[in-house]
């Protein structure tokens, strides 16, 4: 009679473990939007999971609308958030504007992106924190596996930022990688008022990926002081038939 082998026992466990991992639920942080809400498994963004966010047109190079998106997702949540960049360019006083006061972030600036890779995965394994937010411009997917786990074994929501330095890197938005959604995020011209001035700042949020769930695009309100989204009155007020986000087919 054969005798088990502890060692590949231990495989095996560990196996298992990674192939139920995909399974485990942390719950979800709303948007507050139903219409945003309702195209997302669970109603909202997965905590405890990855999530990859970039700026669409000349914001895939400078980000700040996918900044700013962001730090209104983790506004939202309670507890000190990492922020992991090689660049030194993040506008703090921006961040308080959607909700994220500089007193919660912990910046690490490091010399590259395998070493914010390596940071932000520290981050998430740390499991002290709300979020950890990085900078990037590849993700393949071993990388984004390794964080998709991270994320997943401390309940810490992690969102890759995805920042190109030329125009014609973003094409790399497209790889598969094991985020749980991927968004896009565009300036559009803020929304008008009744007297000469700048109204609220406007995007154009695109849902391009949702595991289990459909991509969609949405007109919104950018972020206010407390983190949350709106939509532009001349959709808030329109009939409910036509209020969801256009369905486009899923990535």
């Amino acid at each position: 009679m054969s005798h088990p082998n502890p060692a590949l026992e231990a495989v095996r466990a560990r196996i298992r473990e990674i192939e139920s991992s995909d399974r485990r639920s942390r719950g979800a942080l709303p948007f507050g939007l139903a219409e945003v809400d309702r195209r997302l498994p669970g109603g909202g963004l997965a905590l405890g999971a990855l999530h990859e966010v970039a700026g669409g047109g000349n914001g895939a190079l400078h980000g700040a609308a996918a900044a700013l998106f962001t730090a209104g997702i983790v506004a939202r949540l309670s507890g000190p958030v990492l922020w992991c960049v090689t660049r030194r360019d993040l506008f703090a006083p921006a961040l308080a504007q959607a909700g994220l006061h500089p007193d919660r972030i912990i910046f690490a600036e490091v010399e590259d992106e395998k070493a914010v890779l390596a940071c932000f995965e520290e981050g998430l394994r740390h499991g002290g924190l709300a979020a950890v937010v990085g900078e990037v411009a590849k993700l393949a997917m071993t990388p984004s596996r390794r964080l998709q786990l991270a994320a997943e074994e401390s309940g810490t929501l992690a969102v890759a930022i995805r920042r190109w330095r030329r125009a014609t890197e973003a094409a790399d938005f497209g790889q598969p990688t094991a985020s749980v959604t991927r968004w896009r995020v565009s300036a559009l011209p803020s929304s008008p008022l009744p007297t000469p001035g700048v109204g609220r700042p406007r995007w154009l949020v695109e849902l391009i990926r949702a595991r289990s769930g459909d991509c969609a695009d949405f007109e919104l309100e950018a972020c206010d002081e407390q983190g949350r989204l709106a939509l532009p009155p001349k959709l808030a007020h329109r009939p409910v038939a036509a209020q969801p986000g256009r369905l486009r087919a899923a990535g």
